[in-house]
């Protein structure tokens, strides 16, 4: 088997507060809030009306006209990633050899709003009115198969529906593909969009907040529903260099864990285990490590235990670490969180710099950490840990460091 080194040499970025990696990195810097009204569906009969929606989106941008009824919204965000990942990243499709390229994309709710628009459809009209262009485009591989589709890659596409750690499930298993050979790049990450079930199912949880996100705050009320998509261009480390690719960081190692706990209560014994994994899948200690992006959601069970977790396997270390939530700014983009995310840590990395946890006003007992409160912060960032945590416990620990 081989050992092959993994790198990140391009990264695509559609969110609330800026689509490609310029304009995303400098709002996120500025501490910059993606939280407004939410115009994709009347919300008059729900208690809070805001969200991390993506508003300023033109899926002709990137996307030809006449396949743009055929793409779902999320199918739509993980192809401008994409395509904005391998503009970054200088690869052009032309030069590879397409079935050693991969797509792999995490998801929560997938092109749901297909569904949603089906089923509108269906009860005014009867199943005759229902298009059938719409039948093949919310299943939960429609994000990857169309990304395989527009950009004619033939190698692994695959989608993880992991929820809200798929990203870095996803950026896990492409690591996977070419460390061991069996793809040359991938591009890697996760995408949902904006969706009447999604905001419906978390307020009827309880869990959302009404105005702003406020992770590791005394008083957090709650998280805020998002949208977007994140992805990361995975190659080789001899393909990197061949080509003279700008590299971000490289992918140290990560790992994976499963609460077996409850569906949807964070278990604080199965978040430190999966960053004990990835560290020694890494083959580093807690002391390596300079920055962790947290899942940090501002629920109170989800803070609490992600911060018991850290203060368990960092020790003293844990009030020292930077630990920041960007999910104060964009809310949760679901199965894009993590790969999102994942990009920050590379941008941290690239840049000295970590983004701030905004609307932090009193500090929590029970999550003693450095937050970053506010604004962000000139580090020098060597080693970053990725948290990722979804409902089921399905846990995923991304480690990357600078390339040396």
């Amino acid at each position: 088997m081989q050992n092959r080194r993994v790198v990140v040499t391009g990264i695509g970025v559609v969110s609330s507060i800026g689509i490609g990696k310029n304009e995303f990195w400098n709002n996120l810097i500025s501490g910059k809030s993606g939280i407004s009204e939410v115009e994709a569906f009347d919300t008059s009969k729900y208690e809070n009306h805001r969200g991390g929606e993506v508003k300023n989106f033109n899926p002709s941008d990137f996307i030809d006209q006449d396949k743009i009824r055929n793409t779902g919204r999320a199918s739509q965000f993980g192809i401008a990633a994409a395509k904005l990942a391998l503009e970054d990243g200088r690869l052009n499709m032309d030069s590879v050899v397409v079935d050693r390229v991969g797509a792999i994309m995490g998801t929560t709710m997938a092109d749901s709003q297909r569904l949603e628009e089906m089923d509108k459809a269906w009860i005014e009209r009867g199943e005759e009115g229902v298009a059938s262009y719409l039948i093949s485009q919310y299943p939960g591989n429609s994000i990857s198969s169309s990304i395989g589709y527009e950009l004619n890659i033939k190698g692994v596409v695959s989608a993880i529906p992991t929820a809200c750690s798929a990203g870095n499930y996803s950026i896990g298993y492409s690591y996977d593909l070419i460390r061991t050979g069996k793809m040359d790049a991938v591009l890697a990450g996760g995408s949902d969009s904006f969706s009447r079930v999604a905001f419906t199912g978390f307020n009827r949880l309880f869990a959302v907040a009404p105005e702003k996100c406020q992770p590791f705050d005394k008083n957090r009320k709650g998280m805020i529903v998002g949208e977007g998509a994140g992805v990361l261009l995975l190659e080789s480390l001899d393909g990197a260099l061949n080509r003279k690719a700008e590299i971000y960081a490289e992918i140290l190692g990560y790992a994976m864990s499963c609460d077996a706990h409850h569906m949807t209560a964070p278990s604080v014994d199965g978040i430190a285990k999966v960053m004990v994994r990835a560290l020694k899948h890494s083959k580093i200690g807690p002391n390596d490590v300079d920055y962790i992006s947290a899942h940090g959601t501002g629920t109170s069970a989800n803070d609490k235990a992600e911060c018991r977790a850290v203060a368990e396997v960092f020790k003293e270390r844990s009030r020292k670490i930077p630990i920041n939530s960007i999910k104060s700014m964009l809310g949760h983009t679901m199965g894009a969180a993590s790969a999102i995310e994942a990009i920050v840590c590379c941008l941290a990395i690239n840049e000295g710099i970590i983004p701030p946890t905004i609307n932090y006003e009193t500090p929590d007992p029970e999550c003693d950490i450095d937050c970053v409160p506010n604004k962000s912060r000139k580090h020098n960032v060597r080693i970053a840990l990725n948290n990722s945590l979804a409902f089921g416990g399905n846990n995923a620990c991304l480690v990357v460091r600078t390339y040396a």
